[in-house]
């Protein structure tokens, strides 16, 4: 079993929190409130700014074409995120200029950004695959569910070409991360800090 994949499976029960949190089921069958829906893109469109500047710290600190390469392309990849959380902004009136982050996101890009900045690029990429890997796993186990306002999201994240994203990312996990306990630790974090984001986003309006 790779690093990437043991990883994910010794983290199984935040991933399980985080598919049956009652915002992501809320999601799912559309009883989420739009308010909270709004309020959670703002949010989130925050965070993936911040995750955007720990792709390109991992540019800056790559030690070979590859690595450089590979944070080039997932760097691309949140730029798409991006543009689809302006659409929803645009469709609803959200003015994500005015952010200002809750705890909860604030925690996650200070542990990214800091990761990004000082852990190299092995421990980068343990903090950075939760993300990844977790909103593909969200969005597959959603797909096919009945339509909602809240279709475009999951549809968004069971793209294969996610799916492409998140396993490019844990290939440069396995390919310069050491199997060490701060390694561990970064990605259990992250996971950490996932669930609390919905629960943050869960709570705010």
């Amino acid at each position: 079993m790779s690093l990437a994949a043991e990883l994910w499976a010794e983290n199984a029960e935040l991933a399980a929190a985080a598919l049956a949190h009652p915002f992501v089921q809320g999601i799912a069958d559309g009883s989420l409130p739009t308010e909270r829906f709004a309020g959670y893109v703002a949010q989130d469109a925050f965070f993936l700014e911040s995750f955007a500047r720990g792709y390109a710290l991992g540019v800056a600190h790559s030690p070979d074409r590859a690595a450089l390469d590979t944070f080039a392309d997932l760097l691309a990849g949140v730029r798409e995120e991006l543009r689809m959380h302006n659409s929803y902004a645009a469709r609803w009136g959200i003015d994500l200029t005015a952010v200002r982050p809750l705890p909860a996101t604030s925690a996650y890009t200070d542990f990214l950004l800091a990761t990004a900045s000082l852990g190299g690029v092995g421990l980068t990429c343990a903090a950075m695959t939760p993300c990844m890997r977790l909103y593909a796993h969200l969005g597959q186990s959603l797909a096919g569910t009945a339509a909602t306002p809240y279709t475009e999201w999951i549809t968004t994240y069971a793209d294969p070409g996610f799916e492409d994203l998140a396993v490019t990312l844990e290939r440069l996990l396995d390919a310069t991360a050491p199997d060490t306990r701060a390694v561990r630790h970064a990605y259990r974090r992250a996971m950490q800090l996932e669930v609390a984001f919905f629960d943050a986003a869960g709570q705010a309006g």
